[in-house]
């Protein structure tokens, strides 16, 4: 396990206490080698996730705070490293921003990988142990939202890395957003699912993102299972910036989330909410996918993101149904306010985040307290991984009570809207099962029920009122032929519990 004091601690199974046959006492130091440690106390490293075991190989990442206003552009990199099981001895080190000789060095311009940190894993990832092969899904570079100390397409940031996990050796990777402005980390562990597609099986690997989309590819050789096309996205105008001229967008499967903003998409149950929001949008830029941060000044408080910068997609991640080949994702649909200032006192950087500047109403942004666009609000879908077809959407949750007794709404009927959160999802042989999420960390989002859903249809079959707010992925099993399924819940002021359901 990794503490919070980031250290590696190897526990006797049957007692609980340390191993110390394991690094020091039973313990690694996760400090020791990673590269400006000592002299950048106040971005120290952690962990949000366990390590990941093949074989007798440990697997670590690193993870950092939030950076939107890093207080440098040197930073700790979060290089990715192997540990012997038995012994805590280091095997082997992964340099998520390359270093002199390595690949991908050459898309850091003026020597920027000697200074650029980050590029972590804050989020879980997957292996596939009888290959014997990891699959990363890093983050983006410092800072969150301005590259102009770092120009390049910045391998390996915002890439899907396959190595191997005896050595460490890169078996491929995929760069899914170059050179990231918009805090589009790779949020969820990548999904390991063995498909056929036109007759052909191929053993596939599907990492969904923030951005609302799903990329697809052999797990073994890297191909796209589909085509993946470069296409043209807009272009910053901040000084010393240098966006990618193009993004990757997969031709199937479809997003499953609406990518940019329009004006038809802002909220318009009544005359006075749309006029409301168009004054609202009308202080900002907004527009197509990847619309990069801008400088607030002049009346511009900066740009509209959507889907923003916590999805799309996010840590909850995705579903897969082995029997069927469907593949569920939960999603939100929101939109985040970013802009770009300047402040020496904060950070050496030209330009930090100025996010939210003049948005009304915390993150969810409309009039009357109500969000900027039209519902759902969030969304569950089902894609069919053998077509790359999309089979069903749903909103996610029911109409939250914030919305249905709004007064700005009165008289008005509501459909089933979804709301804003982190919906954890499993699927079993005939149902899927979902929450509401927790609620801690998003406006507007979390609540106690837990749904059944008809799998093949999306079509609801219960609903169940827990003790408090789902807060973490529902799991399953099986027992003497009764099968069970456990939900972890929480939430403000309520203890953290494991609540386990099963039929009379």
């Amino acid at each position: 396990m990794i503490t919070p004091g980031f250290q590696l601690v190897a526990l006797d199974a049957h007692t609980g206490r340390p191993l110390p046959s394991f690094g020091n006492d039973g313990i690694v130091d996760l400090e020791d080698g990673l590269p400006r440690v000592t002299e950048l106390p106040k971005t120290p490293p952690g962990s949000s996730s366990p390590p990941v075991i093949v074989g007798d190989v440990v697997v670590v990442g690193v993870a950092f705070s939030a950076g939107g206003a890093p207080p440098s552009k040197v930073a700790v990199p979060g290089w990715v490293r192997a540990y012997d099981a038995h012994t805590g001895a280091l095997r082997w080190s992964f340099h998520t921003v390359p270093q002199a000789g390595d690949f991908g060095v050459d898309t850091w311009l003026d020597n920027s990988w000697q200074y650029t940190g980050n590029t972590g894993l804050w989020t879980p990832f997957s292996a596939d142990a009888a290959r014997g092969y990891v699959y990363l899904p890093i983050e983006a570079a410092t800072g969150d939202f301005y590259g102009g100390h770092r120009h390049g397409n910045n391998l390996f940031s915002d890439a899907l890395v396959c190595i191997e996990a005896n050595t460490g050796r890169r078996i491929w990777h995929y760069q899914i957003v170059h050179h990231d402005i918009w805090d589009y980390d790779l949020p969820a562990p990548p999904v390991l699912a063995d498909i056929t597609v036109a007759g052909k099986k191929i053993p596939a690997v599907v990492q969904v993102t923030k951005m609302g989309l799903a990329f697809v590819f052999d797990r073994v050789t890297g191909k796209p299972v589909w085509p993946i096309e470069e296409r043209k996205v807009p272009q910053s105008d901040v000084p010393g910036e240098k966006t990618s001229p193009t993004q990757p967008f997969p031709t199937k499967p479809a997003p499953f989330e609406p990518q940019g903003l329009r004006r038809e998409d802002l909220i318009d149950f009544t005359p006075g909410l749309k006029r409301q929001a168009l004054e609202i949008v009308g202080h900002y830029r907004f527009g197509p996918a990847y619309m990069p941060p801008s400088v607030v000044k002049d009346g511009n408080l900066g740009s509209l993101l959507r889907p923003s910068l916590s999805g799309g997609a996010n840590w909850q991640g995705a579903a897969f149904d082995p029997e069927t080949g469907i593949f569920y994702v939960s999603s939100i649909s929101s939109v985040s306010p970013i802009g770009l200032r300047q402040d020496p006192k904060i950070s050496d950087m030209s330009y930090i985040g100025a996010y939210g500047e003049g948005f009304p109403n915390g993150s969810l942004g409309g009039p009357a307290g109500l969000p900027l666009i039209r519902p759902p609000w969030g969304r569950i879908t089902a894609i069919d991984l053998g077509t790359g077809n999309h089979l069903w959407v749903i909103p996610n949750t029911d109409t939250p009570e914030w919305a249905s007794n709004n007064p700005a709404l009165a008289g008005i009927s509501l459909p089933r809207t979804g709301s804003f959160d982190q919906v954890g999802l499993l699927v079993t042989r005939t149902l899927l099962i979902a929450g509401e999420g927790s609620g801690l960390w998003r406006a507007g989002g979390g609540g106690n029920k837990l749904f059944a859903y008809d799998k093949a249809t999306g079509v609801m079959l219960h609903r169940l009122t827990l003790p408090a707010n789902q807060s973490g992925i529902p799991m399953t099993y099986a027992i003497d032929g009764r099968q069970y399924i456990v939900v972890a819940v929480g939430a403000k002021g309520s203890p953290g519990e494991l609540i386990a359901l099963t039929l009379p």
